[in-house]
């Protein structure tokens, strides 16, 4: 479709500039342009359905960009939002008025701080942070504090449990937060559990509010401070022992007790496996808790290796042994046949997940 000709020339005016990105507020029928000294403005005039016109004008843009009228293509949209979009292309992308174009450069493995910069003024939105903060170059780059920023400012609307999840363990990448500020949004997970899953996913040796080591810790670290060096149950077994291992068990503990949904408690099942994953001793993973516990008991009456030293050396920490064993195959497989049939949350979930998180803890 034909813009009005005042249209057209504006934006072929903004075009031969050095532009950086644009965007189009499709709301107030406007066209920005950033630049690097300032940020330029077109005023539409629609002739037309604001609908159709915005649609031409992104065909304009697409014209001058890519070559090509036809918009953004879909086959590009179903490539780049895989983040496959080529290195040379990114630039372009930001010049198409596109969010789509702009996830897809949010999603590039070639994203640059600078592209970061651009992409966030062209689409500043907590989705679009979250990406571009899964990048190395962003998170040591300028822009990694100022993504940061804006999602723990937005942090408290976020509705979805696992966006929730997902956002504080971005958001306790180092260097992006400060100490007050990490405490506070700990302190909010007392209402929100979602917010110390968070914690236990991104920092789990390093969690505010932390716990006393256990009083056997010391005598434990005195007989087994050697066999630690060489044996991950014993350096394990250790840690847990002390503050790190208790705070992580505290703050799993709570939330298995109280979870949100299903969804999060198989998160946290494969959280704590990971946290554990040094004491598994098991060739075949187990498929139910049942299988769980009958192995263990088997490792625990023939132990071989690393697990008949660590029992030599502290026969009266057996059944903190067994534990650790156990907790090593906490993995979702073990609640899905329940989760998989269930809506519950809450309380009623915990209950049906009873057979299951009863023995874990």
């Amino acid at each position: 479709m034909e813009l009005s000709s005042e249209d057209l020339l504006r934006l072929n005016v903004l075009l031969v500039n050095d532009i950086e990105a644009i965007r189009i507020d499709e709301q107030n029928l406007v066209v920005y342009g950033l630049s690097r000294d300032n940020e330029a403005r077109v005023p539409l005039n629609p002739n037309c359905r604001p609908e159709k016109y915005l649609r031409g004008v992104r065909e304009v843009l697409s014209s001058h960009v890519l070559g090509s009228p036809g918009g953004y293509p879909v086959f590009l949209q179903r490539w780049t939002r895989m983040g496959q979009t080529r290195e040379t292309q990114l630039d372009k992308l930001l010049l198409l008025g596109e969010p789509e174009a702009v996830i897809a450069v949010a999603n590039a493995a070639a994203l640059s701080d600078d592209l970061a910069r651009r992409a966030w003024w062209a689409l500043p939105t907590s989705d679009i942070a979250r990406r571009m903060l899964g990048k190395n170059t962003v998170l040591q780059g300028k822009m990694g504090k100022v993504l940061a920023t804006h999602l723990v400012d937005h942090l408290a609307f976020e509705t979805e449990p696992m966006t929730i999840i997902a956002t504080v363990r971005l958001i306790l990448q180092p260097g992006l937060i400060d100490a007050p500020t990490r405490e506070r949004i700990f302190r909010l997970g007392t209402h929100r559990n979602a917010y110390h899953i968070g914690f236990l996913d991104a920092a789990p040796d390093d969690l505010p509010d932390a716990q006393a080591a256990r009083d056997d810790f010391l005598p434990a670290r005195d007989k087994l401070a050697s066999l630690a060096n060489s044996n991950p149950l014993a350096a394990l077994l250790l840690k847990l022992l002390d503050s790190p291992g208790q705070s992580f068990l505290a703050v799993s503990e709570a939330q298995l007790q109280f979870p949100v949904d299903k969804y999060t408690v198989a998160a946290l099942m494969e959280i704590i496996g990971d946290y554990f994953k040094p004491a598994q001793c098991l060739p075949q993973p187990a498929q139910d808790i049942e299988q769980v516990l009958a192995n263990v008991e088997s490792l625990m009456t023939s132990p071989r290796d690393q697990l008949e030293a660590l029992l030599k050396s502290t026969p009266e920490l057996k059944k903190e042994i067994a534990a650790m064993l156990i907790l090593a195959q906490a993995r979702e497989r073990l609640i899905t046949p329940i989760i998989a049939v269930t809506s519950a949350s809450g309380t009623l979930l915990r209950r049906k997940l009873e057979p299951v998180l009863g023995p874990l803890l």
